[in-house]
């Protein structure tokens, strides 16, 4: 199945109660991985990919070529969206798009407002001309990961409206508590802000720093709007942990396809998992 936007599969997600997650990838095995999962669990899914983890495999357009080449061997035919995470400038966003990317973030939720909305109608225009659907952030996602840093810092409800109305985007990421990486105690979102930008803002919600977050506040979450929901550094702490132990258990052990093996059995695990408690599962 060729790759699709997210619009789509948001939207259908949004209006049935379940959200659809983004999964990052950041080699073969993670690719592999989220797409056997996904095709098990007949779910749609969403491959993330961070500039600098684009950078690490060789570009963007190897990064969309893998990811074809992947789905057509495996025989992939639940609904793919490749979606550019946290596009720190236009000029990333239309490489991505030019690439093949069917969905791409700009994140301008560090500058000024105003130049938030025009760097984002900016490349709302360029994207929705090529059929990819766009979201954008307010304010300011906490923890470190993949040299995307910040403290928390809570998306205005105001602010969100009108960047929706204004830019045209398909779906928002209003900061409201979570963190990118592992959370530091208990996740503490903010679902009063949640319900009333979801009630406003009249698109599809999302949510970043989905790892650690527990079940109960999931499915909160996806009550008030959260459409999609992303992770990344659970597969990366279960991959590594299969890592380790094969290699503690075989000192000698060289061969990579040996202990990448196991560890991307650990992705696909964590994968379905995730997608059961997104509630995505047989959606497709």
């Amino acid at each position: 199945m060729p790759l699709v936007s997210m619009k789509e599969m948001l939207i259908k997600a949004n209006e049935n109660g379940y959200a659809v997650g983004q999964f990052n990838i950041n080699n073969l095995e993670y690719v592999q991985a989220i797409l056997q999962a996904a095709e098990e669990e007949k779910s749609p899914v969403i491959l993330g990919v961070s500039e600098g983890a684009a950078k690490y495999m060789g570009g963007f357009g190897v990064v969309v070529a893998m990811v074809e080449a992947t789905a057509e061997a495996q025989g992939t035919t639940v609904p793919v969206a490749i979606h550019l995470d946290h596009g720190s400038s236009f000029e990333s966003c239309a490489k991505a798009i030019h690439a093949g990317f069917t969905s791409v973030m700009i994140d301008a939720s560090h500058d000024p407002f105003e130049e938030n909305i025009a760097v984002t109608s900016k490349v709302v225009e360029l994207a929705h001309f090529h059929g990819v659907s766009v979201e954008a952030e307010l304010g300011t996602v906490g923890g470190d990961e993949d040299g995307v840093q910040g403290g928390i810092m809570y998306a205005d409800t105001d602010e969100c409206k009108e960047l929706v109305e204004r830019t045209g985007i398909d779906c928002l990421a209003p900061a409201l508590g979570s963190v990118h990486g592992p959370y530091q105690g208990e996740p503490n979102l903010g679902f009063k802000e949640m319900e009333e930008i979801n009630t406003i803002a009249g698109v599809p919600l999302v949510l970043h720093g989905g790892t650690g977050i527990p079940l109960k506040d999931i499915q909160k979450a996806i009550s008030l709007g959260t459409s999609k929901i992303n992770v990344n550094t659970e597969n990366q702490i279960q991959q590594t942990k299969v890592v380790r132990e094969v290699l503690e258990a075989n000192p000698k052990m060289i061969d990579p396809r040996k202990y990448l093996g196991p560890s991307r059995d650990a992705i696909k695990d964590t994968v379905i998992g995730k997608m059961r408690e997104f509630g995505s599962s047989g959606k497709a």
